[in-house]
């Protein structure tokens, strides 16, 4: 049941996180983007610390270490990573494609920082295989120009490449931290510090609320990043990083894009391609690689393997 359960969750999160990058496309018409993504957890801070508020009986972290957790957190896989992400997006020559194969390499990288920081989560040799099916599935899903993804645009590239960084260094410290904080709570006020974080950053790049373009389309993508992306997806997050470890939850963004590509084909006409189906397809095979012990064990307790 805790294997289904986690297998379900994880789903739900590449389907809510997949389909986010429609919202944040659409966003960026409307905000600048270092303030769109401070926006973004202005609210879901709020909405997150009233609900551990509601579930948690001290929803105040307590103590250094605690307050450690938040603050990574906060400046990694909250401030940092969405600051980067959102302004690497920005520039015309971050396709969604090209931005797709970079954060794709989140994985790859949570591997290379579990080895300093958490000996436990290293992967055996057909794990490290399954990770580099998974990243060439991501490659082939997304189909990038090979001449846009080496051409020009060097900076806001290397801009996503740190927040695929950020994410996974964030999830490594996270995961690595020795204390008993509930998730509501150190999401709630990773949030609330990001977005204070990313306020700061916005105000020094000289954005403005003045730029804002307020529409129907733009409180609807920002609700849906803030309680559902944000709220929803990282409360998600958080408790399969506490059960599954930084390398295996971070497979999500291997299997976000095919959520991303058939949420485009249902809400924007986006066609599904062939390198779609293909890209999937091996995405599959990646996954499965990583996660062969858990599939094994899956078939034997349901009777269909010995």
């Amino acid at each position: 049941m805790s294997r289904t359960r986690n297998l379900a969750l994880f789903l739900v999160l590449a389907a809510v996180w997949g389909s986010a990058f429609m919202a944040i496309n659409a966003g960026l018409a409307y905000f600048p983007p270092v303030l769109f993504a401070a926006f973004r957890f202005d609210i879901a801070g709020v909405v997150m610390l009233a609900y551990a508020a509601y579930v948690v009986d001290d929803p105040i972290p307590r103590g250094r270490d605690e307050w450690t957790t938040v603050a990574v957190g906060a400046t990694l896989i909250i401030a940092a990573y969405h600051a980067f992400l959102f302004v690497g997006e920005s520039d015309p020559a971050v396709t969604s494609a090209v931005a797709a194969v970079i954060v794709s390499l989140s994985p790859v990288l949570t591997t290379v920082f579990a080895r300093a920081f958490l000996p436990s989560e290293r992967l055996t040799v057909v794990g490290v295989v399954g990770l580099v099916v998974g990243l060439l599935g991501a490659v082939v899903l997304a189909a990038p120009d090979p001449s846009n993804l080496a051409g020009g645009g060097t900076v806001p590239k290397l801009l996503v490449l740190l927040a695929a960084a950020s994410f996974a260094l964030g999830s490594v410290l996270t995961r690595a931290s020795d204390d008993d904080l509930p998730i509501e709570t150190m999401e709630a006020w990773s949030m609330l510090l990001g977005a204070l974080l990313t306020h700061l950053l916005s105000l020094a790049l000289g954005e403005s609320i003045a730029e804002v373009t307020w529409t129907a389309e733009a409180v609807l993508a920002l609700g849906y990043l803030s309680v559902v992306a944000s709220g929803l997806g990282f409360l998600i997050y958080f408790d399969l990083l506490d059960r599954l470890g930084p390398i295996e939850i971070n497979l999500v963004s291997y299997v976000a894009p095919v959520f991303a590509a058939v949420s485009g084909w249902v809400f924007l006409s986006e066609a599904i391609t062939l390198n779609t189906v293909a890209g999937f397809l091996i995405i599959c095979v990646g996954f499965a690689l990583v996660k062969r012990t858990a599939f094994r064990d899956a078939l034997r307790e349901y009777g269909v393997v010995g």
